[in-house]
């Protein structure tokens, strides 16, 4: 681990997001978020400009420099740092492996919110559901009846860009895990998952819609069915 990199990275990472901050957004920023987090007031285009420098200026090449640059950004005392850890995580793709699962899982669970929770579902944990099925799987499997919702989320969201070689099977049991339960961000993700694969299999979404109408929540359902109604085939 080259600990004088992650120090370096950091350092900049602070300095580039403290020049970006407008300080008279970040109490909307927070409030929009209904957290007590601070800000540093940073748009999000912004931010994205913050990972580019950071990304010419540092070189990240082996897997322990990566966990512990984004440990130590995802440290930081605002919301933006976390937002860099993970946009950092996410751009060096060949970094994230399976030995990382336990980084992204910790993740998942200090964030507990979805501005955090649902880019590490999609791009992180999600890129090792789509680059190691046979592993990663038979872990959402698990996911799915852990105590932490958003855990659950990241089980039934994981699969957002696997399109094809989404496992169908999986997704639909998933969604009948938790279709009962009433916690809002849950039913969104399954009316998510559920819109997101239509776009590959209407068919089969739409069976699937139509045989658990009665079991789904009605967002569950609206948001699942959402695209096949826009084109009048639901």
């Amino acid at each position: 681990m080259d600990e004088d990199l992650i120090e370096a990275i950091v350092e900049d990472a602070e300095r580039l997001l403290a020049a970006a901050a407008d300080p008279t957004r970040a109490p909307d920023m927070a409030a929009y978020l209904k957290t007590d987090m601070p800000f540093w007031g940073v748009k999000a285009k912004a931010r994205d400009e913050v990972v580019r420098e950071l990304r010419k200026a540092h070189r990240i090449l082996d897997g322990d420099t990566y966990e512990g640059a984004v440990r130590a950004l995802w440290a930081g005392a605002r919301r933006e740092d976390k937002y860099v850890a993970i946009r950092i995580a996410r751009t060096h793709e060949k970094l994230i492996t399976l030995d990382r699962l336990p980084l992204y899982e910790e993740m998942v669970r200090e964030g507990a919110w979805w501005d955090l929770v649902d880019e590490i579902a999609v791009n992180l944990v999600g890129a090792l559901v789509r680059a190691h099925p046979e592993q990663m799987l038979p872990v959402m499997d698990a996911w799915i009846e852990d105590d932490d919702m958003w855990i659950r989320r990241v089980a039934i969201i994981g699969q957002l860009k696997s399109k094809a070689a989404t496992d169908e099977a999986r997704l639909f049991a998933y969604c009948d895990a938790c279709c009962e339960e009433r916690e809002f961000f849950i039913r969104k993700a399954i009316g998510w998952a559920l819109r997101e694969y239509s776009r590959t299999s209407p068919e089969a979404t739409r069976e699937y819609l139509r045989s658990r109408k009665e079991v789904l929540s009605r967002l569950s359902f609206r948001e699942g069915a959402r695209l096949m109604k826009a084109k009048g085939t639901m």
